[in-house]
């Protein structure tokens, strides 16, 4: 793996997808460890992060390996043009997490709300990889640790600057562009014509920012007037 312009930009495009979707389960794992003394709770955030990275690049890797079924990556496209629009619009989420009372239960639930919570991120970071276990470990040792120490910083960005959500989206709706476009099945569609080639990416996060922006915008006038 050597690295280029093009392994950065693998690299910074599972980070930043990893960060993005992320702010639920730093939301999880400060819930999990709350009742915990200030050195049990950091000794906890750290090896059930450790322990939550390792799991993480396993079933990542399952999930890559599966992409190679018929179909799957087209399937995989369509799902995660589901999640880019579950990203851009509905960021309100309840967590119901039992704190952990000892290091070991704390620990158990960190791992397990990742497992749980980070099917998307899991699905979004093997589209990104294009197959590249390296690049996947890499993003997620890089990613994950800025998730949980600077979980609060990255809660409060994205409320205080909503176009951070937009350009989330926006860089799912290229990865499922991508994955849409590997599909062996369909892949005559865009070997046909280039020119449809390049334009679906845009057309595709065009029609989802837009997606997203107008159902914000219907939701929050709807809100206004039952007030």
């Amino acid at each position: 793996m050597s690295f280029d312009f093009n392994t950065l930009f693998f690299i910074v495009k599972i980070i930043f997808i990893d960060i993005i979707l992320g702010g639920d389960n730093a939301v999880v794992i400060a819930l999990a460890c709350r009742r915990l003394d200030e050195k049990k709770r950091n000794e906890a955030i750290f090896l059930g992060t450790g322990l939550a990275v390792i799991v993480r690049i396993g079933l990542t890797a399952i999930v890559v390996s599966l992409l190679n079924i018929p179909l799957l990556l087209l399937i995989g496209g369509i799902f995660l043009i589901y999640i880019a629009l579950h990203l851009m619009t509905n960021r309100e989420e309840e967590h119901h997490v039992r704190a952990g009372t000892s290091m070991f239960t704390a620990v158990r639930t960190i791992v397990l709300a990742d497992v749980v919570m980070g099917f998307d991120n899991m699905l979004a970071i093997a589209g990104a990889s294009k197959g590249h276990i390296g690049y996947i470990a890499i993003g997620l040792i890089f990613s994950v640790p800025i998730i949980v120490w600077g979980s609060k910083l990255i809660l409060i960005a994205m409320e205080r600057f909503p176009v951070l959500i937009y350009v989330g989206g926006g860089v799912l709706g290229y990865t499922a562009s991508e994955m849409i476009m590997s599909e062996p099945k369909i892949r005559w569609l865009f070997a046909a014509s280039d020119h449809f080639a390049h334009l679906f990416p845009v057309l595709l996060i065009a029609a989802l920012i837009t997606t997203g922006w107008l159902t914000n915008l219907y939701s929050s006038s709807r809100i206004t007037r039952k007030s």
